[in-house]
């Protein structure tokens, strides 16, 4: 996968999970001698906001990409399968339960076993986050759009 597509990748997955963008630091004036103050004290927590725990991270999911010849920008998806499937895959159910089955391995997915012509029209996909749990960071290269679908069946039609 080319670089700029993976960092496309890495910034659509860190918007749908929530991260923080880097934001610009912007410089703050500096103030005049004759307006100088002393500092403000810093906001002290109330006992029972320092007291709370955090909310516990969600799932990321994994984040799906498929690009063309050439490694042109095509389209990505988010994909949720715990605790049960979700996001907005739209075979979202059906992508899960062929991760499940193939216990994770995106090189033993469930395919549809089509059969396909040998045009050479090369696809790369990527899943890029977790499943179940599980780091999960691959890319794979298809002769074509055709044989994508027949090796990986419902993962990647979006």
């Amino acid at each position: 996968m080319h670089r700029t597509a993976a960092l496309v990748a890495a910034a659509l997955l860190a918007s749908a999970a929530g991260l923080p963008s880097a934001a610009p630091a912007v410089a703050s004036p500096t103030p005049h001698a004759d307006s100088a103050r002393a500092p403000e004290p810093a906001a002290v927590p109330a006992e029972d906001e320092a007291d709370t725990p955090e909310e516990p991270e969600k799932p990321r999911g994994l984040f799906l990409t498929v690009s063309g010849s050439e490694n042109t920008w095509i389209r990505g998806v988010l994909l949720h399968c715990a605790p049960e499937p979700a996001g907005p895959h739209p075979r979202a159910a059906a992508a899960c339960a062929a991760l499940d089955e193939a216990q994770g391995d995106m090189d033993r997915l469930p395919g549809d076993g089509a059969p396909c012509t040998k045009q050479y029209d090369p696809v790369t996909v990527s899943a890029t986050g977790a499943w179940r749990g599980r780091p999960t960071a691959w890319h794979k290269t298809y002769p074509n759009a055709c044989e994508l679908a027949a090796t990986t069946g419902a993962v990647f039609r979006f």
